[in-house]
């Protein structure tokens, strides 16, 4: 029976499978119970949220992303690629083996496209395919556009999803187009190498994953391009020095002289709540019974990330956001009090 560890946010669920990917990265493949199938649905390029123990602070938490197809792949599996002095990504990869339990938190985050019937231009560096990839796959299985894969690595021991890869560019010939750019072999990608990659896409919905000055250099590069930078996603995690399973704050009920009214749209459907000046949106959803979108609850993910369409706030971390973000009215859920006495806000 799955059960809910005591005093905490989350689930406990079983790894059915672990897959080495490549020397210093593993896959961990997910068993989510049928009584637990709703809250575990994903979109592709969304992540989990891992609790990992520690001696020295009880537990870390860790968003890795999912790498399998909703639409294809029965389980869900997550990729964690070692890094130098990470303590959470080698503990899971020495430790964490088939029947083992781990604690986690439902599917998250906005790097997600919001359909599937248009072309794509991916982009990719070493653990970045992560995310991508399940995007990759969901789009060449919705039976519309085209792909294409721009993917960065060392040198080709270091390409995960090297064999999944080669085999969907078999499947789909036409439709996916992969370009592996290997530093042993090319050097460092170069705006010149994604500029000539990018050309004639400009219609396409763009995914960025990687090291952060990758994924800067290849927005600078395409919008210098002509590609429009709404049409560009980019996605980055955050180390997380708070503790995302700890219980949300709860609330009085009722609305005081220092709430405020805001309207939220969530899923197509409005709920009007108070929100006292003291609260985080988030705080106030989840007190209301309301199944918000939520992770890390320090502002570094950005999967609560929504849009304010009136009123005012006092913004708090954004570190997820950026300013070309900010300043299209995105704020973050888990950050956001109200300043102003009416508020309206989409997700």
């Amino acid at each position: 029976m799955t059960t809910l560890a005591p005093e905490s946010l989350g689930y406990t669920v079983r790894v059915a499978e672990v897959i080495e990917e490549t020397p210093d990265t593993s896959s961990l493949v997910i068993d989510v119970p049928d009584d637990l199938a709703d809250r575990f649905t994903y979109r592709p390029g969304q992540f989990l949220t891992l609790r990992i123990p520690s001696e020295r602070t009880g537990s870390v938490a860790r968003c890795y992303s999912i790498a399998s197809c909703p639409l294809t792949d029965d389980r869900i599996k997550v990729t964690v690629k070692r890094t130098a002095g990470g303590y959470a990504s080698n503990w899971l990869c020495d430790n964490v083996t088939a029947g083992n339990d781990v604690h986690v938190l439902p599917p998250s985050g906005t790097f997600t496209p919001r359909a599937l019937d248009g072309s794509f231009r991916l982009f990719a560096a070493g653990s970045g395919i992560t995310p991508v990839m399940s995007i990759l796959k969901s789009a060449l299985e919705s039976d519309a556009g085209t792909v294409a894969l721009y993917y960065a690595n060392r040198d080709r021991g270091s390409i995960i999803f090297a064999a999944e890869l080669a085999d969907l560019e078999t499947r789909y010939p036409d439709r996916l187009t992969v370009e592996h750019r290997l530093e042993s072999e090319s050097g460092l990608p170069t705006p010149e190498s994604l500029a000539s990659f990018a050309r004639g896409g400009e219609d396409s919905d763009v995914f960025v994953c990687g090291p952060a000055p990758f994924m800067a250099m290849v927005k600078g590069t395409l919008t210098g391009i002509g590609y429009d930078r709404h049409r560009v996603y980019i996605e980055e995690f955050m180390s997380l020095d708070g503790d995302p399973f700890a219980p949300i704050q709860t609330l009085t009920s009722g609305a005081d002289a220092d709430s405020a009214t805001v309207e939220v749209t969530l899923d197509g459907d409005t709920h009007v709540l108070a929100w006292p000046a003291d609260a985080t949106l988030i705080d106030v959803m989840v007190n209301a019974g309301i199944d918000a979108p939520y992770s890390c609850r320090e502002g570094e993910c950005g999967a609560c990330a929504c849009t304010l369409t009136e009123g005012t706030v006092d913004p708090g971390n954004t570190d997820a956001l950026d300013p070309d973000d900010v300043a299209d009215g995105y704020i973050l859920g888990c950050q956001a009090t109200p300043t102003s006495p009416a508020l309206k806000i989409e997700f």
